[in-house]
C-alpha cells in the first residue's frame, strides 16, 4: 500500500553567512505555511573547517555552534537529514576536515556518510561523493545492494531518490561534472559506475549541491541521451540546489569577475539554471507517479519554478521487460 503525500525541503552549501540566515528564514516561513516531513541538506553544511581561508585556526566548533543555532527552528520540528560535502570530508587534502566533527555533530543511519531510509512512499539513498563508488569499493557494493533491495519494494516505495554533494551533471564552469579528478585513488567509480547503478536501479531523482548555483536537468542518461519532457519519465532527473547561502558562482574563477560561469551555449541536458540568485528547493510527492519540484528565490514567497514530473509506472517497465523476454524466447523456437 502506497502512503499519502510526502513533502521535503532541500538545499546545499549553506554556511553561516547573511544570505544563509535569509534562506533559512525563508524555509522556516514555508514551514509555517505547509507541513514538511523533512529537510535534505546536500553537504557543505557550516563551512567551519579550520583552514577555509577566511576562518581562523581552531574556529571550527564556534562556527558549528552558530550554524546549529541558526537551523534549530528547522531541525527541531522536522527530520534534518544531511550528507557530507568536501568541507566535512575532504580526504584528499589533509588541511581540511576528515569527517570527525561531522560524525560527532550528526546522528545519521548506517555509517553516517552513506546510508538509506524510507519516508512514506519515498526511499532516500545518501551517498558520499568524496569516497570511491566503483564495483570494488565498500560504498559501491553497498550502493548496488541498496538499490537492488529498494527495487524489490517499489510497491511500498515507488519513488527512489539519491542525494549527494557533488553533481555529475553541471554546466557551470566552476567545478564542472564530478569525475573524481582530484585524487583518483580515493574517488574511483565517478561518474560512470555511479550513473550505471542509478540507471540499473531505476533512480528517479538525484539531488546535489557543491556548485553554488541552481540547475535542473531534463531526464538524462549517458550524458547525451536526453528527453526534453517531464511526462512519462523513465530515467533520472538531476537537480543541483547549491545556492542556499554561500557565495554564488556568477563568474568563472580566476577571471577577475569578467567571465560568466556559464557558456553561451546551454548543454542539451540542462533545462534551467541560475547563477545570480540564492534560494532553496522543495519536493512534493503527490502519489506513486507524480512529484512537484519547486524552487524559491531568497526573499520571495512565490516559486520561481513549479515543475510537475510524472514517471513511467513500474508496471509499464515490467511489461516491456517481459515482452522482450518473450520475443527472445520466440526467436529460439
Amino acid at each position: 500500500t502506497v502512503s499519502s503525500g510526502i513533502n521535503a525541503e532541500y538545499g546545499g552549501d549553506v554556511g553561516t553567512f547573511g544570505t544563509s540566515v535569509m534562506v533559512t528564514n525563508d524555509m522556516m516561513e514555508r514551514m509555517n505555511e505547509k507541513q514538511f516531513h523533512g529537510m535534505i541538506h546536500c553537504g557543505d553544511i557550516s563551512y567551519a573547517n579550520k583552514f577555509n581561508h577566511s576562518r581562523p585556526d581552531k574556529a571550527e566548533q564556534k562556527v558549528w555552534d552558530t550554524w546549529g543555532q541558526m537551523v534549530e527552528p528547522l531541525g527541531s520540528k522536522l527530520g534534518y537529514m544531511v550528507v557530507p560535502g568536501n568541507h566535512e570530508l575532504d580526504i584528499y587534502d589533509s588541511t581540511h576536515e576528515n569527517g570527525t566533527i561531522y560524525s560527532k555533530r550528526f546522528i545519521m543511519p548506517g555509517n553516517e556518510r552513506y546510508f538509506s531510509f524510507g519516508v512514506g512512499m519515498v526511499y532516500f539513498v545518501a551517498v558520499s561523493t568524496d569516497e570511491s563508488i566503483d564495483a570494488n569499493s565498500t560504498q559501491g557494493a553497498w550502493f548496488k545492494n541498496v538499490l537492488t533491495e529498494a527495487n524489490e519494494n517499489r510497491e511500498q516505495y515507488p519513488w527512489l531518490v539519491v542525494y549527494q554533494h557533488r553533481p555529475i551533471y553541471n554546466s557551470n564552469k566552476n567545478h564542472g561534472n564530478w569525475t573524481g579528478e582530484y585524487d583518483p585513488a580515493y574517488h574511483t567509480g565517478w561518474p560512470d559506475h555511479f550513473e550505471e547503478l542509478t540507471l540499473e536501479g531505476k533512480v528517479d531523482l538525484v539531488l546535489a549541491g557543491h556548485v553554488h548555483h541552481y540547475e535542473r536537468s531534463w531526464p538524462v542518461k549517458n550524458r547525451e541521451d536526453v528527453v526534453q519532457s517531464y511526462d512519462n519519465v523513465d530515467r533520472p532527473i538531476h537537480i543541483t540546489c547549491g545556492h542556499a547561502g554561500k557565495n554564488l558562482y556568477r563568474y568563472k574563477w580566476r577571471t577577475n569577475n569578467t567571465e560568466n560561469s556559464y557558456a553561451d551555449e546551454v548543454p542539451r541536458f540542462s533545462a534551467a539554471r541560475d547563477n545570480e540568485n540564492w534560494g532553496h528547493c522543495e519536493l512534493d510527492f503527490l502519489d506513486s507517479k507524480t512529484v512537484i519540484h519547486r524552487m524559491y528565490l531568497m526573499g520571495t514567497d512565490t516559486p520561481k519554478e513549479d515543475v510537475t514530473i510524472t514517471k513511467r509506472s513500474m508496471a509499464h517497465s515490467l511489461s516491456a521487460s517481459v515482452a522482450l523476454v518473450l520475443i527472445g524466447l520466440a526467436s529460439l523456437l
